[in-house]
């Protein structure tokens, strides 16, 4: 099994969960101990980004300085739906991004970005239910679905906020590494999916 890459977008006021959440699944995730995915963090510059509430993360890589990823995982948070909505470079980048990679997630607001970039036009999406209105009526192409964790697409999948977002990556982990990876994941992180029939005995 390949050991694919996976990048997560940051930016300053990103929400902390949306973008660790699936960090941590997607870094945990072995087979007979070897790890079946890179995990990085990527921001617009290589500066310290400051995440809401005050966490402090130092990007891995920059726009100018990446490898090739597989999946681009963007999450929300105020930075998303009121800063980086507005920075047509960063819009610019996902649009490109979006082109190369095999899948591109968003959690939470992060579908705002989406939708701002066109990625979203004429398909299905989701996305926080306190936002779920606003990309209802800014963006009356998008097929806006309400009450679900998330919707798959295909090659775009866009979650609910938080631990939605933690669901749909243990879904994707599912898809891509299978049944019995993504259950044992779930495990060691203590965390109840139930679409993957998990037990209630850990």
């Amino acid at each position: 099994m390949a050991i694919l890459n996976v990048e997560i977008l940051i930016f300053n006021e990103v929400e902390v969960l949306d973008f660790a959440g699936p960090f941590e699944v997607f870094s945990l995730a072995e087979q007979d101990s070897r790890k079946l995915y890179n995990v990085y963090t990527i921001a617009e510059r290589t500066d310290i980004v400051h995440a809401r509430n005050g966490l402090k993360i130092q990007p891995d890589f920059c726009f100018e300085n990446h490898p090739d990823m597989d999946i681009q995982i963007i999450p929300g948070g105020y930075g998303a739906e009121h800063i980086e909505i507005k920075n047509e470079h960063v819009l610019e980048w996902i649009k490109k991004q979006f082109l190369k990679v095999r899948l591109i997630l968003s959690v939470c607001t992060g579908a705002l970005l989406l939708a701002e970039s066109g990625i979203l036009n004429n398909r299905k999406a989701t996305t926080h239910w306190m936002d779920i209105s606003r990309l209802e009526q800014d963006y009356p192409n998008i097929k806006v679905i309400r009450n679900t964790r998330f919707v798959d697409l295909g090659t775009v999948i866009t979650s609910g906020g938080i631990s939605a977002g933690i669901d749909m990556s243990f879904y994707v982990l599912k898809k891509l590494s299978g049944v019995p990876i993504a259950k044992r994941t779930a495990q060691r992180m203590e965390y109840k999916c139930e679409f993957l029939d998990m037990s209630s005995s850990f």
